[in-house]
């Protein structure tokens, strides 16, 4: 560009046209190469902020599939609802951890203070308070004091309804064989 207007220039001019109109087109051409830089400048910040979020959001992707996919539901044993003629049967306390991998429910859980020996454990589907069927058998320790636990694989419906809240265990006793500690898988 200035070969260009160096060929244009009329050398017969004074010094200061000339100069001038030199100053002028080098101007021009210095405001053209910092506008050139300045897009450059702009493209390169583009660039790198487009790079920047495509690894982030591959990272994302990655650490999304990688992800255990497991849910944790905890469950506190206390007695089943008594009237005063119970009260010398039903006694105890307890905790329960499930955990949901994919469709595999695994349970673990302690009891302690029963007023006879625990016989059976099951989860059973009820709302909250409110006694329900069997849906599965646990294994229990037949002592007063011991472990419940249990690996099921459930179906769609079965992982609907105890993310509802509406699981829950019952240890059974000798002494109490309708129920002597009850507690609701919850998140």
């Amino acid at each position: 560009m200035v070969q260009e207007f160096v060929k244009r220039l009329n050398w017969q001019d004074s010094p200061h046209i000339i100069r001038a109109n030199l100053n002028r087109e080098l101007g021009i051409f210095r405001h053209r190469t910092f506008e050139l830089k300045k897009m450059a400048q702009k493209r390169r910040i583009f660039a790198a902020a487009l790079f920047c979020a495509t690894v982030l959001c591959a990272g994302l992707a990655v650490s999304a599939q990688n992800a255990p996919s497991s849910e944790t539901f905890k469950g506190r044993l206390s007695p089943v609802p008594i009237d005063a003629s119970m009260m010398a049967t039903i006694a105890g306390s307890g905790s329960l951890t499930a955990v949901l991998s994919g469709s595999t429910l695994t349970v673990t859980g302690t009891f302690d203070g029963l007023r006879s020996p625990a016989t059976t454990a099951q989860i059973r589907r009820g709302p909250k308070g409110i006694p329900g069927p069997v849906i599965l058998d646990l294994t229990v320790s037949k002592a007063v004091k011991g472990t419940v636990n249990g690996s099921f694989d459930l179906t769609p419906d079965q992982i609907a309804e105890l993310r509802d809240g509406r699981w829950y265990v019952q240890i059974q006793s000798e002494r109490a064989p309708d129920g002597n500690l009850w507690g609701w898988l919850l998140h």
